[in-house]
């Protein structure tokens, strides 16, 4: 409850920022961007409001969707009006390769409570040169708890439309979708992208999705797959493992299915150029303190990118997160070099096969590159 109350206060605040007192209206905002929904009001009750209160600095927030298309026009117009944003790990590893962010001295950061330094607190992958870890989240299918009297148990049922009948919601990306066909087609996790690294594995991807085509419910917005399960729209779809854990905390009839999960870490950036770069390095070390990041997994979950911080959270809170032992069956990493190098080839390749007639043959390729 004390969550649904916290979203429902800081809706404003995510619309509009929070209104600037005599003294902050000195002060240039800092903007943060992110994903919308009960992820930013977990952020907004972990960094944001702590942040405002300790600093009384105006501050607002912006939701949108992924990707590095708005940073890239607004460094290149020299009009950078982002500050900090939450970055896929792909999107921070590429927007630093394109010099679209500020690198970020780890100096920065806080020790952990026991003194540990942060460069040995982080998680592997938390640590990047123009970005710093916050959390770790999942995805995994969520389900309509009501439509199966024996629930799927692999990320085979996702695709076993006579077992488990009803359409499917996906999100418009070939990430993930192409890794869960070959674990569903029988392919071992360990293998995924040796298999995904051949003209004939990325077939054999593309065929087992024909499969479910036709009962496809595609989306964009990451809040949405919890609304299609509510509405009956799907019976299983695509889903971040924080939202729709969420929705179960509020009282959904709807459920994980963590085999095949896809793991991933989420970071912060800032954009190239900003002008407000003190005020956006002072935030992400405030931001990235143990406490903080724990504070954000009591709220959605999602773990933290230091230990130190998982160290703090309670065996309920933790029993709900993506690298808990008991949810890692067939769990896999998300392979961002790989995607880094593929990317362009199978959004084309994806897009081509999404937007073609149901039915309609498949395009294939030869070897991958």
């Amino acid at each position: 409850m004390r969550h649904r109350l916290a979203v429902a206060a800081v809706a404003a605040f995510t619309a509009v920022g929070l209104r600037p007192d005599a003294a902050e209206a000195q002060q240039a905002p800092l903007t943060i961007v992110s994903w919308g929904g009960s992820y930013t009001a977990s952020q907004m009750i972990a960094y944001v409001n702590p942040y405002r209160e300790r600093t009384d600095r105006w501050v607002r927030v912006v939701d949108y969707n992924g990707g590095l298309s708005e940073i890239e026009a607004q460094v290149t117009a020299l009009n950078v009006t982002w500050d900090v944003v939450d970055l896929g790990l792909s999107d921070a590893v590429r927007g630093c390769e394109q010099g679209l962010l500020e690198e970020i001295d780890p100096a920065i950061l806080e020790p952990a409570p026991d003194g540990t330094p942060a460069t040995e607190d982080f998680l592997e992958e938390g640590l990047r040169t123009c970005a710093i870890g916050q959390n770790v989240f999942s995805t995994v299918v969520g389900y309509d708890k009501g439509r199966y009297a024996s629930p799927p148990q692999s990320i085979a049922g996702f695709f076993n439309l006579e077992r488990y009948p009803g359409k499917r919601g996906l999100r418009k990306n070939p990430r993930v979708i192409l890794e869960w066909a070959l674990m569903a087609d029988g392919v071992a996790p360990a293998e995924v992208y040796d298999v995904l690294s051949t003209g004939e594995g990325v077939n054999r991807a593309f065929a087992k999705l024909d499969t479910i085509k036709r009962q496809i419910v595609w989306w964009d917005n990451a809040a949405t797959p919890p609304k299609l399960l509510a509405e009956g729209a799907v019976a299983m779809t695509q889903t971040y493992n924080g939202r729709i854990q969420d929705a179960i905390d509020g009282g959904a009839d709807q459920a994980i299915l963590w085999d095949g999960q896809v793991r991933d870490i989420e970071l912060w950036g800032i954009p190239k150029g900003t002008r407000n770069k003190a005020a956006a390095l002072d935030f992400i070390s405030f931001a990235t303190q143990s406490e903080r990041m724990a504070e954000q997994s009591r709220h959605i979950a999602y773990g933290p990118a230091r230990k130190s911080a998982l160290a703090m959270l309670s065996d309920e809170v933790t029993a709900k997160l993506p690298t808990a032992e008991a949810n890692s069956q067939n769990a896999i990493w998300s392979n961002h070099g790989w995607w880094a190098e593929n990317q362009e080839r199978l959004n084309a390749r994806f897009t081509a096969w999404r937007t073609s007639e149901a039915g309609q043959k498949a395009p294939t390729e030869g070897t991958a590159r």
